[in-house]
């Protein structure tokens, strides 16, 4: 079935415009304005409604593509406010950065830690090797019940790598001027960390000419999944 039946724009102007929203640091005006510089006129509105479209189904295809995650999980929890009410966004990632899930929730007890530990075994199809956390009371409940037989870490700075990775989600939430629903906000992170994984590569970890390789074999991914 196409993709993109019905559609008046073709697929590389639709997949164009989602790739820019959730690769940068910009808006649905922004992206309007750039086609716009290139004669592709296009309603901001338009671009918003191929973004929540769009976005699910690039990133389902991406997550069947996966290689896998790595057997180590950095996994913390930081505060989101939606609608003047705090929330908390659990994320996930593996030693090489790449998130491996990320999940909205409106609590921070021991329920929503073993529920946050039970999505992990699903998406990593299987016990990690080891888990590191911060000192919250809740991940020790949840490690004895989920993770009985995953070495558990606690020790102070081991979690600066989950830490920093909360870091763009933070940007973005500042440009879209806070989340406005808990759909939304869930709906954005997933998308944003399935592209964000695609698009890791470790720019300051290797040379310029094997960088430029590695962006290269991640746009010809990106190409297949938006086919």
């Amino acid at each position: 079935m196409n993709t993109y039946k019905h559609h008046r724009f073709p697929s590389e102007i639709i997949s164009y415009s989602v790739w820019l929203y959730y690769r940068f640091k910009l808006s649905h005006r922004d992206i309007e304005d750039l086609l716009g510089e290139r004669g592709i006129i296009v309603s901001y509105e338009a671009i918003r409604l191929w973004v929540i479209k769009f976005g699910a189904k690039y990133v389902r295809r991406l997550k069947r593509r996966h290689g896998g995650f790595g057997d180590a999980f950095y996994v913390d929890e930081v505060f989101v406010k939606i609608n003047g009410r705090q929330r908390y966004l659990w994320r996930a990632v593996d030693q090489d950065g790449e998130v491996v899930d990320v999940y909205l929730q409106t609590k921070r007890d021991d329920t929503a830690a073993k529920r946050f530990f039970r999505r992990l075994i699903m998406n990593h199809q299987g016990d990690p090797r080891k888990i590191v956390t911060d000192k919250l009371r809740s991940y020790p409940v949840a490690h004895r019940e989920i993770f009985s037989e995953t070495m558990h870490m606690t020790d102070r700075y081991a979690n600066n790598r989950v830490e920093q990775s909360h870091e763009a989600t933070r940007v973005r939430e500042r440009v879209m001027r806070r989340f406005k629903s808990m759909s939304q906000a869930q709906r954005f992170v997933t998308v944003h960390a399935a592209i964000q994984n695609l698009f890791n590569l470790g720019r300051h970890l290797v040379r310029a000419q094997h960088y430029r390789k590695l962006r290269t074999s991640a746009y010809v991914e990106w190409s297949r999944v938006v086919a």
